[in-house]
């Protein structure tokens, strides 16, 4: 009944489960499909369209010469104004699609835009093809489109270990986070967290140019992202209990032992869960360019992971996006 009235474009009957009948759908596409080329090549992608309007404000707003406090304060106004233009628009938009009988599939495709989970197992899969077909040259040529260190500086363990790291991490940022504010906020919510993840990207760095002006984009990122790590690590911990040669047990130690001593406060939650799921060490000691970062171990495993490590890591992140695509048809179905 539920399914049938939202199918049919009935929108009014159960508004509850509105959201996630449109996480549904999002997971879904994205899954199957993901942004496919030929729509990037014509019409780009959301996440280029909000950072073109990102790097507008910051030629605008971030200027060296004003004293610190100035500049944090331009941050604050230029996150205001992002998060308002995108979120404006999304609520027109989805306020628009509701009207239409099957408007929902246009905004299930819009929500499909803005979570991840095919590019970052496409992503992450190719680290593991570049070790097995071309060694170490290959490994490093494919991390290095999914991290920021320097990956010449990176043996075979290590170029694994920053596959897997990046799963992890990119697991709550860029699939449970998007999902968690799609269903709690619809539209509107997927795009004010995918907003300000991508402000954060793009000038939340600790460096002289954004270290002021992104203050803000940084920390806010931080807290919409602090529910999705904490159900990121329970997804994966739910996931080793059905995935082969997984350690449930061990992926909740590492998180109760380690998620609190990562330097970030949302990244050490599935980052460590992976660890331990996987008997491996991540996170830990690693250089960002020109920068040392000396960060906690997650998990007490190995250190020498390899590309049947990756391979590993992905089938537990399979797992853990069918749960979360189970959970929110379980929810969907109870809030009828």
């Amino acid at each position: 009944m539920v399914v049938s009235s939202f199918i049919g474009g009935d929108l009014t009957v159960y508004p509850a489960a509105i959201n996630l009948w449109l996480l549904v759908i999002a997971l879904g596409l994205d899954a199957a499909f993901g942004w496919p080329d030929t729509l990037y090549r014509a019409i780009r992608h959301p996440v280029v369209w909000i950072g073109a309007l990102i790097g507008l404000l910051d030629r605008g707003l971030n200027r060296p010469a004003w004293r610190i406090w100035q500049r944090q304060m331009a941050g604050i106004v230029a996150l205001l104004l992002l998060l308002i233009a995108c979120v404006g628009v999304a609520i027109a938009i989805s306020a628009f699609l509701r009207t239409l009988p099957w408007g929902w599939l246009i905004e299930g495709l819009l929500a499909a835009s803005l979570i991840a989970q095919r590019s970052l197992y496409d992503h992450v899969a190719a680290v593991a093809r570049g070790l097995e077909q071309d060694g170490l040259a290959g490994g490093r040529k494919a991390v290095a489109m999914i991290v920021g260190r320097d990956p010449e500086s990176l043996d075979e363990h290590g170029v694994s270990r920053a596959a897997i790291e990046s799963l992890a991490e990119n697991f709550s940022d860029g699939v449970v986070a998007p999902a968690f504010w799609l269903a709690l906020l619809g539209l509107p919510g997927i795009v004010l967290y995918k907003a300000t993840n991508t402000a954060d990207s793009m000038i939340g760095h600790k460096n002289d140019k954004y270290r002021a002006f992104g203050w803000a984009a940084a920390r806010f990122d931080d807290l919409l992202n602090l529910p999705a790590s904490r159900l990121s690590a329970l997804l994966l911990i739910l996931a080793a209990l059905l995935t082969p040669k997984a350690a449930p047990g061990d992926a909740f130690a590492a998180v109760e032992r380690d998620a609190g001593q990562h330097k970030s406060p949302n990244a050490g939650w599935p980052e460590a869960a992976m660890a331990g799921a996987l008997g491996l060490k991540l996170a830990g000691p690693r250089r960002y360019g020109e920068r040392w970062v000396e960060d906690h171990w997650m998990g007490h495993g190995r250190e020498n992971a390899t590309a049947a490590d990756i391979r590993r890591a992905l089938r537990l992140f399979v797992v853990a996006c069918l749960l979360l695509l189970g959970g929110a048809v379980l929810a969907a179905i109870a809030l009828r």
